[in-house]
Order: structure tokens, then sequence, then C-alpha cells
């Protein structure tokens, strides 16, 4: 074959930097027939050779498309046969892809790991003098192979002289029995995977009676078509379950069948396609249509290279571009176009530089291939299709108005259509590993937050009263906000806020609740005048620099509080810095009186009518000598207590176990252990196996480390004060006016903490479809905050680590990825059940106390480092 491509033309320099031609410069040709012969091809192909092969192909991708030549996924096979000597030889399947290649190894026992398929150049040009030279029969009506045979030589019949007992021989050939490398398995598939694929078929709508499906058709069922008896029943032990997976829906097969016959003087070429797919039994590994065929069989001597231009052949058929073309084809000259496109755009290697020999590794992101069908650009120029906008944010909920509340009621409107959906779309597997990681990751610092807050406030809001307001807070926002994959929670600005502002009060001797109700009304009330004023609109001028700089200083936060909790556990549980392992025996620590009491120790023994006389100190647990602020003495003493170096240690050990456990069953899903279903599964619940393990642990363990403390009785930490705050109080009535100066710093606050965070969960490269809503999150927020306020809780606002969590947590991926392909990235799973879960739970941890007392703290701050370091990934 290597004179046979000598003068055809080929793509030149020269044709790249013409302007695109209009269609009057088109070549108005007929296309009735599907056959054309060498001398029809050669005189078209010089009447317009002014035209470009990706000029060609984009003018063939524009024509308009019919029912028959709507393009599918394509699933390519390559059997080879070897046929000498008269002995009895059968098709054996040598490769395969659905992206990329894969191939039979080590005697046919096994598939190779996917690679990105290299070809020589001159198994192309051959490729092209194949369909220059070979048969072309395009829409083909046939129901069996031996239907397709028939016609393939009677096509060779007609144009070439072919012998009656070539021609049966070659037939013969041709209905061989095929083998499949999975038919050495004996389908032994593993019991997990059964059930796996029982799950997987009831949780997924079937389509009844379609043969494109890539679930196989039952045994009983009848084949698509009308294709013969052999065909009606489909052998399911036959059939790679786990393999049938990766196959998209709706795809069709092209076979592609090489091989030498030594009866034979000359080469049998064959391009085929069926006007609709026709299931073949036997044909195709799996169970699924063919629409194409590409048959070479040719004379002893040149394996090696048939199978090489197999290669090609079935390569080729993957590319998107080609792909399309040879659908969309209506004669042999617009698959020499395709062919000539493809070369246009191949890189070639020199044989001295690199090892042939090497597999290259599918990439991690595949280039978009869109601009080689767009018109009017010329073949090698690089054309970026589409900008990437992230830092703007233009989308019709930012644009204003201009009427009062405008906004707002656009918001309404965008967000009913999808509301039901919302609750019906969090019906899914994924939604309750999210709840339940991201309950435990929320618990923590509501219940830290109100214990700090506690601390600064002298009691007057405290856990209870967190976990109460975050409750009802997230309840709300929940069920009526305009992005419910927020997630809200308590921020360090908010904590310095309250601690300047009870400093105040104490100093000025005001009521504290008083005054911190009318300065919420006030930052509530002007939240409601940004929401009536659209100015949520002026977050389309956040620039991608502001929020990946607000996020990562979120997340630098939430890993230097991780850290900075489990050193602080260094000091409630010290260790012996100087210890000698020969005295170990001699070591004590007992509670003792204090030499000096000071004066604030001496009014705490009076108002408890304590003697110290009385006090029997050597008998005193731990924290009866400190709640009485006696001294220990002693060589295992330190200044807060006995040393405790097992209780720090393993709390360092359940903290890194945590953080590492995580990450590593997240990323479960890409290994290789266990069938698809269970990976996602195990990658999914990541977090909350890790916690459960981990408590697990550390029972068995039995080291007394910290534990979660969740109040047990729901009422007001103070006996004080109720659950309503009256405004004024025994405050002065102008402190109710004075207020709204401290309120604005407050809305300015909480409007960028909020709108900030709303930012970056509403990201283009989110794929969010439900839209947004700035200014009714905004709304709500205000709200609650006013509610919050005359209750005497704390504020909560958007809590930027904990939603990125969330969303990240509710990724779709397509499940059906090629052998060597990334999942593609899908979307997010938009609803509200997760975070309606999430704080409805928090409600009722003051009733789940006996549960919740055994998760170690060490183990919640693990997850707080988890959350930060994964939150970060995402950032540029």
């Amino acid at each position: 074959h290597r004179t046979l491509f000598v003068g055809v033309r080929m793509p030149r320099q020269s044709h790249r930097h013409h302007k695109p031609h209009g269609s009057r410069h088109r070549k108005k040709d007929k296309r009735a027939g599907s056959i054309t012969n060498q001398q029809n091809e050669e005189s078209e192909a010089a009447g317009s050779s002014h035209d470009t092969p990706s000029q060609r192909v984009q003018f063939i991708l524009g024509t308009e498309e019919d029912a028959e030549h709507v393009s599918h996924e394509l699933f390519t096979e390559l059997d080879e046969i070897c046929v000498k000597d008269g002995k009895d030889a059968e098709w054996k399947e040598t490769a395969r892809w659905l992206k990329f290649e894969e191939d039979v190894e080590d005697g046919g026992e096994r598939w190779s790991k996917p690679y990105v398929a290299t070809l020589s150049l001159h198994s192309l040009f051959e490729l092209r003098s194949c369909i220059i030279n070979g048969s072309v029969l395009l829409d083909m009506r046939a129901d069996s192979i031996e239907e397709i045979a028939d016609m393939v030589l009677d096509h060779q019949e007609a144009s070439h002289e072919l012998d009656d007992t070539v021609r049966v021989r070659v037939r013969e050939a041709l209905l061989k029995r095929h083998h499949h490398q999975n038919e050495k398995k004996k389908n032994l598939i593993p019991i997990v995977r059964s059930i796996t694929e029982a799950s997987r078929k009831q949780s997924e709508p079937q389509v009844a009676g379609s043969a494109t499906s890539p679930q196989p058709p039952l045994p009983t069922e009848p084949a698509k078509n009308g294709a013969g008896q052999d065909n009606s029943q489909v052998d399911l032990s036959k059939v790679d379950l786990h393999f049938m997976k990766k196959i998209p829906e709706g795809a069709e097969a092209s076979n592609v069948l090489v091989g030498v016959l030594d009866f034979l003087e000359r080469p049998i070429v064959a391009f085929v396609r069926l006007s609709s797919a026709v299931l073949l039994t036997g044909l195709t590994e799996v169970p699924i249509p063919t629409r194409f065929l590409f048959i070479l069989l040719g004379p002893d001597g040149k394996a090696q290279q048939y199978h090489e231009i197999g290669r090609s052949m079935a390569t080729i058929m993957t590319d998107e571009i080609f792909h399309n073309v040879a659908y969309k084809a209506k004669d042999r000259s617009d698959l020499l176009a395709g062919i000539d496109e493809f070369l246009d755009q191949v890189t070639v290697l020199p044989p001295g530089e690199w090892d042939p020999s090497i597999r290259i590794e599918p990439p991690k992101n595949i280039p978009s291939q869109e601009k080689r069908k767009m018109p009017g650009v010329p073949n090698g120029t690089t054309l970026q299709v589409e900008e990437p906008q992230h830092a703007e944010h233009h989308g019709p909920e930012l644009q204003r108005t201009g009427r009062l509340f405008g906004g707002l009621i656009q918001d309404i409107k965008r967000k009913a259509p999808f509301y039901v959906s919302d609750f019906k779309d969090g019906l899914s597997l994924q939604c309750v590993a999210s709840f339940l990681f991201l309950y435990c990751a929320c618990m923590s610092p509501v219940i830290t937050f109100g214990g700090l807050l506690g601390e600064a406030t002298e009691g007057r809001i405290s856990a209870i009263e967190s976990l109460f307001g975050a409750s009802m807070t997230g309840v709300a926002y929940s069920l009526f906000a305009g992005q419910p994959l927020t997630i809200l929670g308590s921020t360090g600005p908010v904590l310095v806020f309250e601690k300047i502002l009870f400093k105040f009060c104490k100093d000025y001797d005001l009521s504290y609740l008083s005054l911190r109700a009318c300065i919420g009304l006030w930052t509530s009330l002007l939240c409601l005048l940004l929401v009536a004023t659209d100015a949520s609109s002026l977050v389309c001028y956040i620039t991608r620099f502001t929020e990946e700089a607000f996020a990562a200083l979120i997340c630098l936060i939430f890993i230097y509080e991780a850290l900075e909790k489990l050193l602080h556990l260094g000091e409630l549980y010290p260790y012996n810095k100087n210890s000698e392992l020969d005295k170990l025996t001699l070591a004590y620590c007992r509670c003792a009186e204090p030499d000096n009491p000071s004066n604030k120790t001496l009014e705490l023994w009076s108002e408890r009518n304590i003697t110290d006389s009385v006090v029997s100190w050597d008998n005193l647990t731990v924290k009866e000598c400190i709640s009485l602020q006696g001294h220990f003495v002693g060589t295992a003493c330190g200044d807060h207590g006995p040393f405790t170096p097992d209780v720090l240690f393993w709390s360092i050990i359940l903290f890194f176990s945590t953080f590492f456990m995580s990450a590593f069953l997240k990323q479960f899903k890409t290994s290789r252990y266990f069938p698809t279903k269970v990976r996602s599964m195990i990658s999914d619940f990541a977090v909350f196996l890790t916690i459960v393990v981990m408590v697990l642990l550390d029972f068995a363990v039995g080291v007394p480390s910290q534990k979660l403390k969740v109040p047990s009785k729901f009422q007001p930490t103070r006996d004080d004060r109720g659950w309503l705050i009256n405004p004024i109080g025994r405050n002065p009535w102008w402190t109710a006016l004075i207020a709204s100066i401290p309120a604005l710093l407050c809305t300015i606050l909480i409007f960028m903490d909020q709108q900030i965070t709303a930012v970056i969960i509403n990201r283009k490269e989110h794929k969010l479809l439900k839209g947004c809503g700035y200014h009714l999150d905004l709304l709500m927020v205000g709200l609650m905050l006013a509610v919050c306020s005359i209750m005497g809780l704390p504020w909560f606002v958007a809590a930027t680590v904990l939603s990125i969590s969330h969303v990240n947590s509710l990724k779709l991926e397509s499940e059906s990825a090629a052998p060597g392909e990334q999942p593609r990235f899908l979307g997010i799973r938009e609803q509200r059940l997760t975070g309606l879960v999430i704080f409805l739970l928090m409600g009722c941890s003051v009733f789940m106390t006996g549960a919740l007392q055994f998760i170690p703290m060490p183990v919640l701050y693990g997850v707080f480092l988890y959350m930060g370091a994964s939150s970060l990934k995402g950032i540029q």
C-alpha cells in the first residue's frame, strides 16, 4: 500500500491563512448515492481543493441533522483473525476504546491500563488510502451480520474480480465466532458487586425495550430492529456488568475487523455505516447495537501492518470531530475530509527522541474540541472558545430593578418554581452522608462559640442559647432562603463585637442584653433597608481576588483554631518534661492548702462557709481542689494539676488520625478496591465513618480524653433572664437611639460576611441550575437577627468554611466514566433537606446528650483541620 497515497491531496500550510469562504464558493454536488467511485472522488477533490479540511468538516457538521444521523457515544472494539493453512480460526478481541485505548495483555488474561493511543503517521496515511480505494457503504439496511457480509462481498464482486470460491471462504471468515477477553473470567463477579448492581437497578429508572441502554436487556426481551433469531436473546453470563456501567446510555458500537487470510491475493476493505444501529449478538463484548463496521482482510505477511491500520481506524472513531463526521457523512469525500482534518491536528514525535513503548497516561482534564467546530477559524490557530468570567457575577439576580423590593420579588419568583423539587432532590443517600458529616462539624463550633460567649458575658449567653439560636435560625433559613446550600454559623468578628459590647455595658452599668437587643433590631432594620434598595447588586463588584482572599483567610483561621485547641489540651493535660524513669515509684501529687491565700480566695471560702482548718486537703479530688483554689504539691504535679501525658498524647493521635483518615476515605472514590458504588458510598460518608471509628477506638482504649459537653436541660443558663428580652430594660431611653451607631458597623460586618460567602457558593463553576437569591438571603438573615436579639440568642451569619464543605459534599459526578477518563463534574445537588435536618438535629441535641457525650473533642478538632485544608483546595 505504500504507493497508494502518493499524489493524494494533503492539507498545506498555505491554506491555513485563507479567509473563510462563503457558501457560494462551495461546490454544490449531488449526494444522492451512498457509494461513489474513485474517479468521482478525485474530480471532486480537485474541484474543492480551495477548501481546507477544517472548513470542509465545519461545513459537514453544520448541515441539518435528521433522525438517522444523530451522533451517539461510541464503543469501539478491535477484533483480529488469522486463517492459515486451512486451520480453523476465530475472531479474537485485541483492543477496545471508549475514550482511551485498552489492550489485551498476558496472553489474553487481562486488560491493560487505559492509555492515550499513539499511532504511526504511515498507518494513518494507509487508512486514508483504504477509504479511497475500498468500499464505502453508507446507510445500509441490514438486520444480521450475514446480510452485512453479503452486501460487502456483493460490492467487492461488482468493483473487483472476486472468485466464487474466495467469496465463500471470505464469507465464512466474516461469520466465524468472536472470542472476547471477558469470557476467560467465567463471570466470577464478587457478591459485593452483585449487591451494588441490584441496588443501582432499583435506584435508577430502566428504559424497557431499549437496545441502546447501557444495561443489558433481559434474556426474554426481543432485540431492536428485528434482528435474527439468534439475536433475540443476550446471555447475561457472558456480559461484564462492571464494564457495562462505564458505557453511556444510548451508546452504539463501532466494530473494527482486521485480519490475515492466506488465500487472498489482494486486500478487501470496506467501511460500513448502518442506517440504524442493530444489536448483533456475539459481535461485540457488550450487548449494545452496532452502527459502524470497518473491515480489512488481506493476504499473509502484513498482519502487523493491518493491526496498526485497525488501531488507527478505532482511534479516529473516538475522536470527537471525526466521530460526528462519520455520522453525518454523505459520501466518501466527507470521510476523507474528516481524516484530513484529523491529520491536520495531530502532533508528530521524532522517532529518536522518545520511547514508543512508553504509554501516555490519560490527562486529568481533556481539552475542549469546540474550536475545531467553529467556522472561519484557520487550522492550527488557537482560539479561546469561552472566556471564564469567574470573577464577574452579572446574572439577572444582581441587576437593579429600580423598584422598591424589586430584587426581592425577582428572587421569590425565581426560586418559587423549584421549591418542591428542593425537597424531592434531597431524597438521596449522598444527602444523608452530607448532613451526618455537617451535623458533627456544626455542633462543635456552635457549642464552643457558646462556651466562649458564656465566659465573655458571665453566662448571659452560653451553650444552650447558642444551640437554640443556631437551630431556630438554621431551620428558618433552610426553609425560606434563596440559597439553602449556605450554612449559617457563628463567626469570630461577631464574638469580638459581643466582648466589646459587654465590656462597655459593664463599665457604664448598662443592661447588656437590653442594649444588645436594641442594636440587633437596628441592624435588622438596616438589613431590610438594604434589601429594599437592591443593595445586594453591589456584589457584582466583588472580584475573584476578594473572594479568594476572604475564603483563604477563613480557611486559615479554621486550621489555626484547630491546632490552637490541640495545643490548649497540653495545658489541661500537662506532661513532665523532666521525668526520671527510675524515680517513677516515688512520684506523687496531692492537694494542699495555699500558703498565702489571696483576698479572692478568702472571699470564696467565706461565701461557702468554709474554714481552711476543717477541710481535709489531702483527700480532695482534682476538681474539688481547683474549686477551693488549693494548690498541688508533689513530683507528679504541674501548675494546673497532676501530669496526664497519656491523655495528651492520645488526643494528638485522635486529632491527626481523624484528619488523615477523613482525607484518605474522601479520596477512596478513585481507589482500585471494591466496586464503584461501594467506593462512592465510602467517599460520601468519609467524615462520618471516621468519627464513628474514632469514637469506638477511644471507647475501646479507655483513655479519658476530653469529651463534647452538651447542655442537658432546655432552659436559660442564668436564672435571672428569660427567653424574651426587653429592649429598654433598666437602660435610659436614649440608649435605643444611640444603638443605631454600633448597629451600622454591625450591619456592614454581617452584609460583607453573608454576601461574600454567597458569592463563593454561587460561582459559575459550581454549575448551579436553580439560581440564587442574594436579596432573599439577606432578608432571612436580617429577620432572624431581630428574633435572636429579642430572645437573647447569639447572631448567626453565613459560615464560609462550613458552606464550602456543604457544597463539596453534594458534588455530582458522572457515573459512566470511560476507563482512564476522570469522572465529569455535573454540578451540585441543590436541595433544602440537608440544612433543614442539620439544624433540626442540632435543636434536638439537648435530648441526645447520652450519645453525644462519647464524642472526643480532639476528633472534632481533627474535623476542623480537615474542613479548613479541604476548602483551601479550590482556592487559586
